[in-house]
């Protein structure tokens, strides 16, 4: 078995969780979340982001608004809808019950 796989896995596991959280602050522009997700050691790959993104978008979960660059072209910025707002609420009930329960699995190798 190798560990880089499962070690990629976990990531995955909570990409979107951390985007969303990223987009939480306010409208945040992709190049900027990847930069985020990579120096994190989440994401290394454009290509991950983007499908994501559409994904989440598509859900209803975020939107976006085109705003003019003076370096290029325009830029896409993302923020969160109500609906986005409500679901990052629920992940976040969810993470901090996997924080727990997984803390408590690895406190008992600790005391034994």
């Amino acid at each position: 078995m190798n560990v880089e796989n499962t070690q990629v896995q976990m990531r995955k596991g909570i990409l979107e969780f951390c985007i969303l959280h990223i987009i939480s602050r306010g409208e945040v522009y992709a190049s900027d979340m990847l930069e985020e997700l990579t120096s994190a050691k989440i994401i290394v790959v454009e290509g991950t982001l983007y499908p994501l993104l559409t994904r989440l978008r598509k859900a209803g979960l975020l939107e976006y608004k085109w705003v003019e660059s003076s370096a290029g072209p325009p830029r896409k910025y993302y923020k969160l809808t109500k609906d986005g707002k409500a679901f990052l609420d629920k992940l976040e009930e969810t993470w901090d019950e996997l924080q727990a329960s997984t803390n408590q699995i690895i406190s008992q190798n600790k005391t034994n």
